[in-house]
């Protein structure tokens, strides 16, 4: 297919190619302050980040290739370090509410920074040794990991890396669909920006005795990832959306429709207020029954991992494609660092007037952060093999998290006479040391796939990792701070109109107070828990009694939290992507034409991507405002929008397949 990586066995030459160079690590460490920044930005504003590994390759292509003596493994090098940093400003989900509930004034630099630090570098620990189980011994998709490879590959297409004649113009072309994707998917997502084609469409409407809401986002990139993760992922999100707005939310609105004009918000407040929470317990049950699934694998993988030190260390030679760092240093790693984390909670409770109980409260979350460290890099790397980073709805374990450790809090507490502010502020505190195994994990299992299908030495992208976090633990706590003085967060006191809404660190707050104060509805999340356990069963007795069918309780659970316009976009890709990989199949070449399907929804995810990078630059740089608003938007843009993302997916996919025939 034109790939310029040697086969599994003959490790040579792949190891001759230097990985972890100088040039590589202060690339990476560029494009990560910009990735970072817009990521921050953009979480603070509309709760969602992207992921930025499909870009950092790209930028990284286009500059190393400048240099004499770059390779395809230097390159996955640089896209690991900005990926790593990048995904950590997710942590945003979280330490936010300490402003918004009154605690924090601003962002200590050094206590931003040691938290993002701390828990980045034991999500890349506690992932090292879900390398084996979920990586090399698992068949999940890892959507943006195999992107992210084929963007490395069909740009390291060149003769100076060893490519024949015939693969390099079958690099050519695969770059090329790349290149039309990007540009389609960029030019949508500018005309959306411009306002004059909306990015989503949705609709209210009465169903039964209640009203629910259902729409689609336009997005190019969703298409692209749909297209990746495959038809089962799609239906079982479909399943999801059934449930959640065919179901539960006309049920839970029933009787509260007095008013046809106020329905967007009554759907809007129920779904954000009552159907996410029952999308929380689905997803908890699913992930702990996941987790049981994959205990043996990751038990194996360990083992795995202990083998190879000691072949090793006994002088035997090892394949570079499955050296990872050694497991003894990766246990003694993640010990030693619950040091730093008791000092950063006793340093947090000395300020509070808890302090008194600090030695219990910090043993407590010393104790949760240790041994439910590799429960959440398990589930949150499952969960990006399953639909990719970006769509991962990391969010839900973070509420997870602060509930888990509310519980917990609440249970030693009971009966001592504290301040709720205080004890609320203390779980989030701890609860982003846990979020922050929680966004790296989710990346490093995808980054390490890309590793895989490159050939590149996992330990050398491990590092690498490393050094990602803690570019993004320096960049993160500036940026906060300046996007606090400059905008505020809305719920915080003094907050203006252009306060940013922080939505994930508002509900996490929420949750919280609702647990310390007992007005959270507990029967919303066990009403999910039971639909988990229902939905587990059916995907079971499908899996023992059929060859091709299953039903991922997982991914119903995302569909069930995710808004809708999300949800429903993704599995239209994925029907696409079947259709062509179908038709590719009947063809001569059939490996090769099904290779720029793949390449062509990566190309749709790198334009929108790209492009949301320089539009967060731009927002920023204008106040807040953005500056590419010509329009007004509204019902034309919505007809507009509709029938240009129609267009647009129907001539990408036939100028494809028209490549694809020649």
């Amino acid at each position: 297919m034109g790939t310029p990586v040697a086969p599994a066995g003959t490790a040579k030459k792949p190891a001759s190619l230097p990985e972890l160079t100088l040039r590589g690590v202060i690339i990476g460490g560029l494009i990560t302050l910009v990735f970072t920044a817009a990521n921050v930005y953009l979480g603070l504003k509309v709760g969602l980040t992207f992921a930025t590994s499909i870009p950092a390759a790209v930028i990284s292509m286009a500059v190393l290739r400048k240099f004499k003596g770059h390779n395809i493994k230097e390159n996955n090098i640089v896209q690991t370090i900005a990926s790593a940093a990048g995904t950590l400003s997710a942590i945003i989900f979280v330490l936010p509410g300490l402003v918004m509930v009154g605690y924090w004034t601003g962002f200590s630099f050094f206590e931003t920074a040691a938290v993002c630090a701390i828990g980045g570098i034991l999500g890349v620990m506690y992932s090292i040794p879900l390398r084996r189980a979920l990586v090399t011994g698992s068949d999940l998709p890892y959507p943006e990991g195999v992107a992210a490879a084929e963007v490395l590959k069909v740009g390291d297409g060149d003769s100076a890396n060893g490519v024949t004649d015939k693969a390099g113009e079958e690099n050519a072309k695969g770059l090329r669909v790349i290149l039309v994707g990007g540009v389609i998917s960029a030019a949508m997502s500018l005309l959306a920006a411009m306002k004059a084609i909306s990015s989503s469409v949705a609709g209210y409407f009465k169903l039964g005795a209640g009203a629910t809401t259902l729409g689609t986002s336009l997005s190019m990139a969703l298409i692209g990832v749909g297209h990746l993760v495959g038809l089962p992922v799609g239906i079982a999100m479909l399943v999801g959306v059934f449930i959640s707005f065919i179901i539960l939310l006309p049920i839970r609105t029933a009787g509260d429709i007095s008013d046809v004009a106020a329905m967007a918000d009554i759907v809007d407040e129920v779904f954000s207020g009552e159907i996410r929470f029952i999308g929380v317990g689905t997803m908890a049950i699913a992930a702990v029954w996941t987790l049981i699934k994959i205990t043996g694998p990751i038990a194996k993988g360990i083992s795995q991992s202990l083998a190879s030190s000691r072949s090793r260390k006994a002088g035997n030679a090892v394949d570079v494609t499955e050296r990872d760092i050694p497991f003894p240093y990766v246990a003694t790693t993640i010990v030693v660092l619950m040091l730093p984390i008791g000092l950063l909670l006793w340093d947090f409770l000395s300020q509070t007037d808890i302090h008194e109980h600090a030695f219990v409260l910090i043993a407590v979350s010393v104790l949760f952060t240790l041994v439910l460290g590799l429960v959440i890099a398990s589930v949150c790397g499952y969960m990006a093999g399953l639909i990719g980073a970006s769509n991962s709805p990391i969010s839900s374990i973070g509420i997870i998290a602060v509930v888990a450790v509310s519980l917990i809090i609440a249970a030693v507490m009971r009966g001592v006479d504290a301040n709720p502010l205080s004890l609320v502020a203390y779980t989030l505190f701890s609860a982003a040391i846990i979020f922050g195994i929680a966004t790296i994990s989710n990346d490093n299992l995808q980054d390490l796939k890309t590793g895989q299908l490159v050939g590149a030495t996992p330990w050398k992208q491990q590092v690498a990792l490393i050094i990602g976090v803690l570019f993004g633990s320096v960049v993160i706590p500036p940026i906060l701070q300046v996007m606090l003085t400059g905008f505020g967060f809305q719920g915080m006191e003094g907050a203006g109109e252009d306060a940013l809404a922080a939505p994930q660190a508002a509900l996490m707050s929420s949750v919280a107070s609702g647990i310390f104060d007992s007005t959270l509805d507990w029967n919303l999340i066990f009403l999910g828990m039971g639909i988990g356990a229902v939905l587990i069963v059916i995907d079971e007795v499908l899996r023992k009694t059929t060859d091709k069918y299953s039903l991922s309780p997982l991914a119903v659970g995302m569909g069930m939290y995710l808004p809708a316009s999300l949800t429903i976009i993704i599995p239209i890709g994925a029907i696409l992507g079947t259709f062509y990989d179908n038709w590719a199949a009947k063809q001569e070449s059939a490996e090769a034409k099904k290779r720029l399907g793949t390449l062509l929804a990566t190309g749709l995810i790198v334009g929108e991507s790209l492009f949301g990078v320089v539009n967060a630059g731009l927002i920023a740089a204008d106040g807040g405002a953005s500056p590419l608003e010509f329009f007004s938007g509204g019902t034309y843009a919505d007809i507009l929008g509709i029938i240009a993302f129609i267009a647009a997916v129907a001539f990408t996919y036939w100028w494809t397949r028209r490549k694809a025939r020649a």
